[in-house]
């Protein structure tokens, strides 16, 4: 069975169970309202999952469920895991010891005796004759929609969606259970009163067919094999991989090297991203090395051909990051002989680098438009200013042209100072960058021109732009150093558009535009003055249109070429 298959049958068998404990939880909130409402519950409950094909679902999904969480165990080399995944395991291993006695006190009685486990009777075992029991049920649901909201959670954050529901789906993961084991005390206080109507507890047990003293020894007994086997099955596990890691170690093993001399030494059969954790190196995982994500990833520097060729899961993630050919994901690739490898991303990657449709930290060459802009006579503006002025001017205009930038489809790269640097077309080319830049030139001037007339009182003169912009080849990628990465680009182009910026100060203008963007973006040329200007430390000159007012573009024409 692929790994693809376990994965999938994983994520059914987990979303079959934790609806399932959603509608049960939704059911004991009832309880607020009252013991009857509570039934009444009940009956829409069983009707839903005592129906044949949901009860195949259920159960199918709780053996599939058990039985991979042993297999997770077996398929693990190390137990060496960040805290979530840890949580998320050990949550897994523990529930069906936990479980088991409910599931055989409630639907296998049903199933064999025809005891109604109605909730009047289930309330009175746990709240009035067997607290203890009631504490273990408590510890269950949470245990259970714990660990079904941890793997919701590290399934769902792959998801562009997720982040803008996030915050509403913790509350509601915190208020279902809260709710439901409010609503069971209010049950409980309920039936402990009706306990004390005398004949009550006894007409109870006729009217649900409460199992007799054999029954329920056979019931308990039937728990407590299960359980036995269900321990058996885990202990049987722990000795094979304790006697799999003694084999390993002793007559198959492999060295892994890493940068800065560290060589780790496992048994043949870790993965790369185990062998990091065994050794306790730092190493990126967004999805624990499942296989979804792309930041455990390295650069194999010795030992390339000696791996196995990536699979189909693999292949997608390095073809959707743009890897290069010695690139492979840590979490899949198991070396039978000795490998060299650099880790590519920090050991604290975030979420958002985990979804990069580019393999932005190797470095790659590509055309990008590349735009700069710079607030005229800030510097002399800014000495009669008392520093919080400076600062709050500053916050407002970067607001405002980063709003442009992200607005046309563009990404911030630097704000230093008083000027800005942003980067267009890296997914959608140099034609759609040029016009996306323009259209975030026309942004800007046009936000910065209400920007002025907001502080007017504060200003001594209107705040100015100028933005020049150039398309070319550049190196990008995210540079930088510890916590401090960021999307950059590096080469002539950004040379060239920098000088572009500098040159409407001698030109008196707004803007200035390379002759590559005018005609990758369709402007009339002819309309605006063409320019040769040298640019230091280049030979040759640079063909450039000098635009005096941004508004002066064609805005229809602007707009309809941004949407295409």
């Amino acid at each position: 069975m692929g790994t693809s298959t376990v994965r999938r049958l994983r994520l059914v068998s987990g979303l079959v169970l934790f609806t399932y404990l959603t509608t049960h939880l939704a059911n004991h909130a009832l309880g607020l309202v009252s013991l009857e409402t509570m039934g009444a519950g009940r009956e829409w409950f069983l009707a839903l999952w005592r129906h044949p094909l949901a009860t195949l679902a259920l159960y199918t999904a709780l053996v599939t469920h058990g039985v991979l969480a042993l297999a997770s165990l077996w398929l693990r080399h190390t137990l060496r895991m960040p805290a979530w995944e840890t949580a998320q395991l050990t949550l897994g291993i523990a529930i069906p010891a936990i479980l088991v006695p409910h599931v055989v006190g409630t639907r296998l009685a049903h199933e064999l005796y025809g005891v109604q486990d109605l909730y009047a009777r289930v309330v009175l075992a746990l709240w009035v004759v067997a607290p203890e029991r009631g504490l273990r049920q408590t510890l269950l649901v949470v245990l259970a929609w714990a660990h079904g909201c941890i793997g919701l959670h590290y399934w769902l954050r792959f998801r562009p969606w997720y982040p803008r529901v996030r915050a509403a789906l913790f509350a509601a993961a915190l208020l279902l259970p809260a709710l439901a084991l409010l609503g069971f005390v209010t049950a409980g206080r309920a039936v402990a009163a009706l306990a004390r109507t005398p004949g009550w507890t006894e007409a109870l047990a006729r009217a649900t067919n409460a199992p007799d003293g054999a029954a329920s020894a056979a019931l308990a007994a039937t728990a407590n094999r299960a359980v036995s086997l269900y321990a058996t099955a885990l202990v049987l596990v722990m000795a094979a991989r304790a006697a799999r890691q003694l084999y390993r170690r002793r007559f198959r093993s492999v060295r892994i090297s890493y940068p800065g001399d560290r060589t780790v030494t496992v048994p043949v059969g870790f993965t790369v991203l185990e062998a990091s954790r065994h050794a306790g190196l730092p190493h990126a995982s967004v999805c624990g090395g499942r296989g979804r994500c792309s930041t455990c990833r390295v650069r194999v520097t010795r030992g390339l051909d000696a791996l196995a060729p990536a699979g189909d899961a693999e292949r997608r993630v390095l073809e959707r990051v743009g890897a290069a050919a010695d690139v492979r994901l840590a979490c899949q690739i198991r070396p039978g002989r000795d490998v060299a490898v650099v880790p590519l991303l920090p050991a604290t990657m975030p979420v958002e680098d985990a979804l990069a449709h580019a393999d932005t930290r190797q470095g790659s060459e590509r055309e990008v438009v590349v735009l700069f802009a710079d607030l005229r006579g800030f510097t002399r503006m800014a000495e009669h200013k008392l520093p919080y002025d400076v600062v709050f001017l500053l916050n407002r205009y970067f607001e405002t042209v980063g709003a442009a930038v992200i607005g046309a489809g563009g990404v911030t790269n630097q704000f230093t100072g008083d000027g800005v640097m942003a980067l267009f077309g890296l997914e959608a080319g140099p034609a759609t960058g040029c016009r996306q830049a323009l259209a975030a030139a026309r942004a800007m001037v046009s936000g910065v021109t209400r920007l002025s007339r907001e502080l007017a009182g504060e200003l001594d003169a209107p705040l100015r732009l100028g933005i020049g912009i150039h398309a070319g080849p550049a190196v990008v990628g995210r540079m930088g150093w510890g916590e401090s990465f960021y999307l950059t680009a590096v080469g002539d182009t950004v040379h060239v558009a920098a000088r572009l910026e500098q040159a409407t100060k001698d030109y008196g203008c707004e803007l200035v535009v390379s002759d590559a963007v005018a005609r990758h973006a369709g402007l009339d040329r002819a309309r605006f003055p063409r320019h040769d200007l040298a640019v230091r430390n280049r030979a040759g000159q640079v063909a450039v249109h000098v635009i005096e007012r941004v508004a002066a573009l064609d805005a229809s024409t602007s707009s309809r070429e941004l949407g295409a």
